[in-house]
Order: C-alpha cells, then structure tokens, then sequence
C-alpha cells in the first residue's frame, strides 16, 4: 500500500510539473509576453542609439575613464561619465563601436527596432531576412571603413571599422595583398546589391556596354591593319573594294542605325527583367500567404483490401467484394520563392502599364493555415469488422429477396460509406430501391440512401451511416492542391465527397445559392465555411459582402473586417444588417448598383463584369468618365423566411431582380432559411436559385421543395448534406469551421490596413415617397451648411447626397435633409434614378439672389 502511495504521489507531482511546464510554453506563446519582449527591443535599441551618437561628441574625454577606471568609481553618483546614456551606455558605445564593429555597428540598432516592432505587430518585417541584411551589412562595412578610412585617421580616439574591421583587413590583406581587398570588397558589394535587386545586373551591363558598343561600332567601320596599310592610305578606292555593301553607307548612318539597335536591346532587357522583394521589406506576392504555410494536409493513402466471405455458402457463387477508400495525392510542399511576380514591378510602374486593384492594399496579407484548427489527429483507421459486417448484412437481405449480385465495393467517406453493388442479370432496379426500409433494418442505421443506378456507372449504390464519423476540417480543405490551384472567379469549397474528394463550386458560376435545412443541422456552419474559402481567396479589392442577418448574433463575428470586406448604405451604423427596413433599402439600393453596372458595361462595350475588369485593366477605359474597377458582391441573407413573413413582396422583389439579372455584373445572392416551405421558397426563388443545398430536414414535402425530389429527410445531421446544381444531387460532407476560428480569421484581417470605410453602395430613393417628404420641407429652419453646400453643388454642377455627406463630414439623414431643402428651394432638381440630380442655378449670382428671397 505505502509503495502505491509513493508511486501515486510520483505520478502526481510528474503531472504537476508537465502541467506547469505546458502554462510556461503557452505564457511563452502568448501575444502579451511578445508585445512586452518587443517593446523591451525597441527601448533598448533607442537606447543604443542615444550612446552611440553621443560616444562621437564625448567618447574622447571619456576614453581614459573607461579604459582604467578606479574601483567602484563608475558606479558612483558623481562620476565624470559625460555620455548622455551615463557610465553603461558609454561602455556598450565604447566597446561595439571600437572594440567590435565600428560606425557599422548602427545595423544592431536598425535590427532590434525593427525586431521589437515585429514582435508588437506594429509593423510586419521577415526577420530572418533583416538579420542576415544586418549582419552582412555591418561585415562589410566594418572591413570597408578600416580599409579605406582608419589609416587615415591616426590621431582619432574613434576606430570607424573597429578592432574587427581592422584586425580582418590586416589578415586579409596579408594573403592577397591591398589590390585583391579592393576587389573582395568590390565583388561582395555587388553581390549583396543583386541579392537586394536584379536590376544590379542591369546597372552593372550598361555601365559596362557604351565601352563594348565603342569598340564592336570601331571594328565594323574600319577595315583591319595588314601590311599594306601604307597602300591604303595612299589609294583609298582599294579599301572600298575590300568592304561588304553593308559597310559602303556612310559613317553617321551605321553609327545611328547601330546606337536605334543597342536602345531597343537595353529595352528589351530591362522589360525582361524583374525586381526581386528587398530582404529589408515584406515580400509582394500576388499569391495568398497560405499557399507557403507550412501546414500540411496529410491524408490516407488509398488501400485495396479483398474481404473474405462470412456466409456459409459455396464461395463460387458468393460476389467478390472491394473495400477501398480513395484519397487524393499527397499534397506538394510549398515553399516562399524568391522569384518575382509581374506585380512587383507595378508598384511604381508608369500608366502604360496594367493596372493592378490589389495596390491600393499591397501590404494586405492572405490569412494563414495556422488559424485553423486540424482535427486529422481524431481521423479512425477503417474498421474492417464494421465493412464485413454490413457487406453481409447487405447481402443476406438481397438474397432473402432473392436478388443475385455479382460484386460488392465499398467507398468509405468521412461519415457515409458508399457500397456500390453489380446486380446479376435479369434483376430489376425497382425491385433493389424498394428494399430501403428492409436494408436500413438489417444494418440498424439511421437511414440509408439508395442511389439506383449511380450516374455514369453500371452498379447500384447503398449510402450507410458510418458508426464512426469523423470531422472534415476547413483547414485540410484549404490547404489542398485542388483549392490552391483553382482558378474559380469566387471558388467556394464545401467540403468533402463519399470518395474523399474535395468538393468545389464557382459561385461566379452557379450563379446564386439556396440553403435550407432544418435547425441544428449546420446551415450556419455552411454559410461560415463559404466565407472563409472566398476570404482565403480574394484580395480586399476584388470582393465585398453585403450580409444580412435578422437574428443579430449569426454573422457578428464578421464586423472586424467591415473596412476590408463589407459593403453598407451610405448612412447604414452597422456594415451587418438586422433591421427590416434597413434590409429593403439595402437590397433595392444594390438594384441601383446592378443597374449602374450595366451602364457602365454598355457603354464599355462588354457582356460580362470579367471583360470589363479585364479592359479597366488594361488601361482600355478612361476612368474620368466614370470607368473604375468593379469588385464582386456576394448577398448573404441568413434566415430568408423571417423577412419573407415582416417585409413580404418588398423583400422579394429586389432579390427576384438581383437573381434575374445581377449574374453578369458580378453580385451574387446566397439565402439561408430553416423554414423550407412553399410560402418562403416560392417558384420564383427556385427558379432563380439553381444551386440548392440540402441539410438534413424533417419530411419528404420539405425535401421536395428544395430539391424538387426526396432524399435530404434521410441525411443524418451534423454538416451531411446534398448539393443540386444539374440532374443529379451529389452527397457532400461540410467542412467543419468553428466560430474561434472565424475569429481568428477576422482578427487577423483586421489587424492589417484597410480602407477608411466601408464600401458604400449607391443611396436609394423611393420615389412614392418623395412628393410629399419635399413638400413637407420646413424652409424657414434652413441647415447652417445650406449656402456651403448650395455653393457646393454650383461649383461641381451635380448634385447628390453622398457629395454633400462626403465634403463636409456629415451622417446621410442630414445630408438628405439639405438635398430636401435644395430642392424646395429650386436650386436642384428632383431625384433622376441612380444619376446624379441637376443642378438649376448657373452661377453663384443666381443662388445670391435665390438665397435673398428666402431671406425676405
């Protein structure tokens, strides 16, 4: 008993000080003890850098007190220190400066800023990249200075290179002499330079070329020395004999002709060569960040097992039977390149060149991998006893029926094994697919699903429930080769297929997406996970969202990013949309938008929002009247039924016209409802809404209605789910993104620059209402900017809301209370649809007289 005891307490205190051991690494980890580190960096660096540039003024009437100091007298009150950092910082001046590296030593200073800075996420540096710039820099140029500048300065107490710089040079010099350290320098300059940037190669070839191009120019217009060289000069018509019809043409001719073809060729050059990212700067890639992260996606290998028969029966007439589980390839390892993308160059490119919308965000970071939770380690081996088990089970209940099969293979998914059987001949399919019930009560699953036949196969399939299911993460999602590879306009991943396949579609394609499901049954999941695919995506400026959610508290966690990613009315407070009439405002006001976008197409000559960006790209459409890069918009409405019973028609209206008609000006719509019934999807949404997504609901009818068939009432909760976009439904897994997660996502979007606002969409009008609001003007409380933005709107002559709210700062109720007034008083004219309003005076003398018969 004492010795278990003993042994107890052991493990205990084992545990304990695992425990304790686990709180210091994540404490170590945390974001607080990073702030606290880099903010010691910077001080200390600062630090450094007042007793650095002091030791230059005072360094000389300290010397003899640091180099025999008394005992203890540098520790004193009153020591005779005149360094400004005091006694410690003169010696640290002291000692890195001419004990170690000389002047260079400043690059410690640069480095722990910059480092400290890093660490406090002010700013974001590569700081394996900035040590080794440093410290190549701070080499060299103590070799540099000790070599050319210490011999001269003899009677100075300051070495600029250093005892390093100096005792290296002296060696260094021993073996290849002053000329061969002259070169070493010159070379090892030249080589950091190309490692800063390419163009050295550049530089260095046309410094070097007008000397060759001299010499090439010299031995192609004079004939070669011989030994009649004096003959030559006496009859000239003798050369001229010698030369190719090339060389007769005269000199200015040939030197103009060949200096056209050295510019061309150092064009040419130039135009082939790309910058490469400084080490000193974050790296520009068009490419998300996660596509280098080194989270990898590991996944099964595939494995063609042969099951052995359990049923006492001659094994000539029992069915072979497959268990094999597809898996895709192993993914490739990523790795950060150093090679240059085309966008690099546009960052001081001239208008000749494309345009590229991502600059106005150029330091704007993809999220990473590591945001993501992996759940791979949770993944179960295949449990073979499982398959043999209900391929038996399967069997007998056929057999029972009298129903032959010649073969059985079973495709085991994430939570749905496939088992696709080969009926004998003569068998009938009607006769299989009305033995559901029978199969399900063998195999005493939640429910099955009989696909008879498969689409594009001869067998019939058998979808079992598996007894243990487990999770498809988003992050193995994202981190597959299918989805970084893709090139979808807005690629949106769902999850996994029974094959083990990622499942993809291209919402620019589908074109716009119903969701339905009963409660709890993942659609909101769902709805997060196509977020966080398009986020992992798209650039800032190539997508925005306009979310719309009753419930208040679904898509919350999306606000952070409201100056990336979101869109909102001009006087909307919130970019997530809750109220009701905010929502019928919001929805005809992106009706506006639709119709400004296909202005603009018209007038481009284009059918599609891709041709347009791609002309505005180009630089084919003259941005002064009115062209500007259009970015996507996707609509996602989270609970359709509830607006459906408080707005009705005036919901349904603009999402019918959106659905209608926004396809090719980029805005899509995804609606979510928990009610799939005929008065929430009417024929209209489903005929608009080709993409359904199916969760698991409660009855046939509710099947019926999102997918015009059965088959989602026999799904088995938790993300199983079906996906309609054609003939056939395909049953899907949903990836798994849970709300830590997003948040972490939209902190880590947040944290990086943005734009001031939000996107704001066009201000929508009802033109029912206007009559009456104008008339009801009170003109005898004129707004005190009403003469400024009178004068506002005559210097620009347009008059609209969104001006006046943007020139002086002021909320859209305001602004649209001074556009009322305006228009009571004559000086604009009424609204004109999504135009700006004209305006009716001509000049400020029009408005001075205007503005006395207010007065009077």
């Amino acid at each position: 008993m004492i010795k278990k005891k003993k042994e107890t307490k052991a493990s205990e205190t084992h545990e304990e000080s695992l425990f304790s051991k686990e709180k210091i690494v994540t404490a170590m980890k945390g974001e607080s003890i990073h702030f606290a580190l880099g903010l010691l960096m910077v001080i200390f660096g600062v630090y450094l850098l007042l007793a650095f540039t002091s030791f230059f003024f005072t360094g000389g009437a300290d010397q003899s007190l640091l180099e025999h100091p008394e005992p203890g007298e540098l520790a004193r009150t009153d020591n005779q220190i005149q360094n400004v950092a005091g006694p410690r910082g003169a010696q640290l001046a002291q000692f890195l400066i001419n004990g170690c590296f000389g002047i260079s030593a400043y690059a410690i200073v640069v480095f722990l800023i910059v480092a400290g800075m890093s660490l406090m996420k002010a700013y974001q540096f590569n700081l394996l990249k900035w040590f080794i710039g440093c410290s190549i820099v701070m080499i060299w140029l103590s070799l540099a200075l000790a070599f050319g500048v210490q011999p001269f300065l003899t009677d100075s107490f300051i070495y600029p290179g250093g005892l390093h710089g100096y005792n290296a040079c002296q060696w260094i010099s021993s073996q290849i002499g002053m000329p061969g350290m002259f070169l070493l320098l010159l070379v090892t300059a030249v080589l950091f330079a190309l490692l800063l940037t390419r163009k050295t190669i550049w530089v260095v070839r046309k410094a070097l070329r007008p000397d060759l191009s001299r010499f090439k120019r010299k031995g192609k217009v004079q004939p070669e020395a011989t030994e009649n060289s004096g003959n030559d000069a006496i009859h000239p018509e003798s050369a001229e004999t010698v030369e190719e019809p090339e060389l007769r043409q005269p000199e200015e001719q040939q030197m103009s002709s060949q200096a056209v073809a050295t510019e061309e060729e150092e064009k040419a050059e130039e135009a082939s060569e790309d910058t490469t990212a400084r080490p000193f700067e974050q790296e520009e890639d068009e490419e998300p960040s996660y596509l280098h992260s080194s989270h990898s996606n590991d996944t099964r290998d595939a494995r063609v097992v042969e099951l052995e028969p359990t049923i006492a029966e001659p094994v000539a007439s029992r069915p072979t039977v497959t268990v094999e589980t597809t898996s895709q390839p192993s993914e490739p390892s990523f790795e950060i390149s150093d090679e240059i993308h085309e966008d690099d160059e546009m960052l001081h490119g001239e208008l000749t060149q494309p345009y590229n919308p991502r600059l106005d965000l150029e330091h704007y970071q993809f999220p990473t991998l590591d945001l993501l939770k992996n759940y791979d380690d949770n993944i179960p081996a295949i449990d073979m006893e499982e398959q043999n088990a209900n391929k038996d089970r399967i069997i007998k209940v056929l057999r029972s029926f009298g129903i032959e099969i010649s073969s059985i293979k079973a495709s085991v998914g994430p939570t749905i094994t496939l088992y696709e059987i080969t009926p004998a001949e003569g068998v009938r399919i009607s006769k299989i697919r009305n033995l559901e019930d029978d199969i399900a009560l063998s195999l005493s699953a939640l429910g099955i699903r009989i696909i008879a036949p498969i689409p594009g196969k001869g067998t019939i399939g058998i979808e079992v429930p598996n007894a243990n299911p487990h999770i498809v993460p988003m992050s193995s999602i994202l981190a597959s080769r299918k989805f970084q590879e893709t090139t979808f306009d807005l690629p949106v991943a769902l999850g996994k297929t029974i094959t083990n396949e990622v499942f993809m579609v291209d919402l620019a394609k589908a074109p716009h997406m119903l969701v339905a499901g009963a409660t709890g049954q993942g659609k909101s999941v769902g709805l997060n996970a196509i977020v966080t695919s398009l986020l992992y995506k798209k650039h800032p400026s190539e997508l925005k969202f306009v979310i719309i959610d009753p419930k208040k508290v679904e898509f919350a966690i999306y606000a952070p990013i409201e100056r990336h990613f979101l869109a909102k009315l001009p006087d909307g407070e919130d970019a997530i949309i809750t109220d009701v009439t905010k929502v019928v405002q919001t929805l005809n006001s992106l009706c506006v938008e639709m119709d400004t976008r296909y202005d603009l197409l018209r007038k481009a000559g284009c059918r599609n929002i891709k041709e347009y960006n791609q002309k505005f790209i180009n630089r084919q459409l003259n941005p002064e009247k009115g062209h500007h890069f259009l970015p996507y918009i996707v609509i996602i409405i989270d609970e359709f039924g509830d607006l459906i019973m408080t707005a009705g028609k005036d919901v349904e209206l603009p999402i019918c016209r959106i659905a209608q008609l926004a396809r090719a000006v980029g805005i899509h719509a995804i609606i979510a409802t928990q009610r799939p019934t005929t008065n929430i999807i009417t024929g209209t949404i489903k005929a608009n809404f080709p993409a359904r997504v199916a969760f698991k609901v409660a009855s046939m009818m509710d099947s019926r209605t999102i997918l015009d068939r059965p088959g989602a009432q026999q799904l088995i909760g938790k993300g199983d789910m079906l996906y309609l976009q054609g003939n056939d439904p395909v049953r899907v897994q949903c990836a798994f993104v849970d709300t830590p997660e997003v948040e972490r996502i939209a902190d880590f979007i947040s944290k990086q620059q943005g734009y001031p606002t939000a996107f704001m969409l066009p201000e929508y009008v009802d033109e029912n209402s206007d009559s009456g609001s104008v008339a009801d003007v009170d003109m005898n409380r004129l707004d005190p900017l009403f003469e400024e933005a009178a004068r506002l709107l005559i210097y620009h002559q347009q008059g609209s809301t969104s001006l006046i709210q943007r020139k002086f700062s002021i909320g859209y109720n305001r602004a649209g209370r001074i556009m009322d007034q305006l228009e009571r008083a004559g000086i604009v004219g009424p609204t004109n649809g999504s135009k700006a309003r004209e305006v009716l005076c001509m000049d400020e003398n029009d408005l001075d007289m205007r503005m006395k018969g207010l007065k009077e």
